[in-house]
């Protein structure tokens, strides 16, 4: 897929502050001066070439409800069909393959704990992979965004 310099903007300008609002790619589109139709239509652009992998805010969930660090060990044979289970699971994000025994490592999201142990109960029983669940001892800010220098990579 070729880039035009309106997704460079989008790209670069919404890895951070993202606009928690009713209507955030309205706002999105007004910033770049452009149709709020196009801008809903170059991110699901991006996301099918796979130059994104989501759109959305990122957040304090405990602020919002409860989350867990998660790991499968994945017979490495059938690691692509347990990660794209694991990404179908209710509140699954940031799901990433780990050169370990635990190959497979998520962070899952729910309302309550309750909702996320029925959750995590159900994905390890669809799964039949024991997992491993790290609850959050100390909370750590890493910025997942990164400023991209587009004429290096032309």
């Amino acid at each position: 897929m070729r880039l035009d310099t309106t997704d460079k903007q989008l790209i670069n300008l919404y890895q951070r502050d993202l606009s928690v609002c009713e209507r955030p790619y309205q706002e999105m589109a007004r910033r770049l001066d452009i149709p709020e139709e196009e801008v809903i239509d170059r991110l699901q652009s991006l996301r099918n070439h796979h130059v994104i992998s989501r759109v959305g805010p990122v957040f304090e969930h405990h602020r919002a409800g409860a989350s867990i660090l998660a790991a499968v060990a994945a017979p490495p044979e059938q690691q692509d069909l347990v990660a794209a289970r694991i990404n179908r699971a209710p509140g699954v994000n940031h799901n990433y393959a780990r050169e370990h025994t635990y190959n497979l490592w998520f962070v899952m999201t729910a309302p309550d704990e309750d909702t996320l142990d029925e959750r995590l109960d159900e994905l390890e029983h669809q799964l039949r992979l024991p997992m491993l669940r790290l609850p959050m001892v100390a909370q750590y800010h890493i910025d997942l965004g990164f400023d991209i220098d587009w004429e290096a990579l032309a």
